[in-house]
């Protein structure tokens, strides 16, 4: 809880049994958070069970796989249903620190953002912590590109750690955007349409052979996403096409 505010973090969980206990261990440590929700999106290991050992989590299951951005579709709704008034992504694969949880559930709610991102680009030690360059050259390209499309200026688009206020979940169309990666991306398009000002923390982060990657391939297709998203941006912004992805505001 925090100033009266209940503090939900999602976990959108895929094999990640050997993780997911120490990371909702450091969730559970920062002392604030209320209640913990695990989707697991069709596991080949035993995520689902690890995740039913956990004191204080509701856990739900995909049946079969639905995608990182169909799992993150069922953790937002499970949240606000259940009352969340601050809700915070946090990949299980120990990736990303939950030390941060407190610094970014205070800018949430104490009114100053509707959303915060956990940066591994500010502070500069992406690299140092592990960052492929080839991933981190990509990561550049690609932000560069998109803040000239969307008329922003953060440092990154493509982080897993991101908390949300309940007015901004219930307002985006999320049930409009993939089930692949490039919902996260389509996610933060939406903000900015939205309005919205997007905050950032500076994350250390770790690479090491449990954390969650995706291949060459997909990650090609992730970027080629993130341009076409950005391109849809800007052309519905300059009212030359309709997007069901960005859809007038109303005032």
């Amino acid at each position: 809880m925090f100033k009266e505010q209940k503090v939900i973090v999602v976990m959108p969980a895929y094999n990640a049994e050997q993780t997911l206990r120490k990371t909702y261990d450091e969730v559970m440590a920062q002392r604030i958070v209320d209640l913990v929700i695990v989707v697991d999106d069709g596991s080949q290991d035993e995520t689902l069970s690890v995740a039913k050992r956990l004191p204080n989590t509701i856990v739900h299951s995909h049946k079969v796989n639905r995608g990182y951005g169909g799992n993150q579709k069922s953790c937002y709704r499970l949240a606000l249903e259940q009352g969340g008034d601050i809700i915070i992504m946090v990949h299980p694969d120990y990736q990303y620190t939950p030390k941060l949880i407190p610094a970014m559930a205070s800018m949430i709610g104490n009114g100053l953002y509707h959303c915060v991102l956990g940066s591994r680009i500010l502070g500069g030690y992406a690299l140092e912590g592990g960052m492929p360059v080839w991933k981190y050259i990509a990561n550049r390209f690609l932000t560069l590109v998109e803040n000239i499309f969307l008329g922003a200026k953060l440092s990154e688009y493509h982080t897993g750690f991101r908390a949300f206020s309940r007015k901004l979940l219930e307002q985006l169309p999320i049930d409009n955007n993939s089930d692949d990666f490039i919902f996260d991306n389509q996610m933060l398009a939406q903000i900015i349409w939205s309005g919205y000002t997007i905050a950032e923390v500076s994350c250390p982060t770790k690479y090491f052979a449990e954390a969650s990657s995706i291949n060459l391939y997909r990650s090609i297709k992730y970027g080629f996403g993130c341009l076409h998203t950005a391109l849809i941006f800007r052309l519905s912004k300059m009212k030359i096409i309709n997007s069901k992805l960005f859809p007038a505001i109303r005032r």
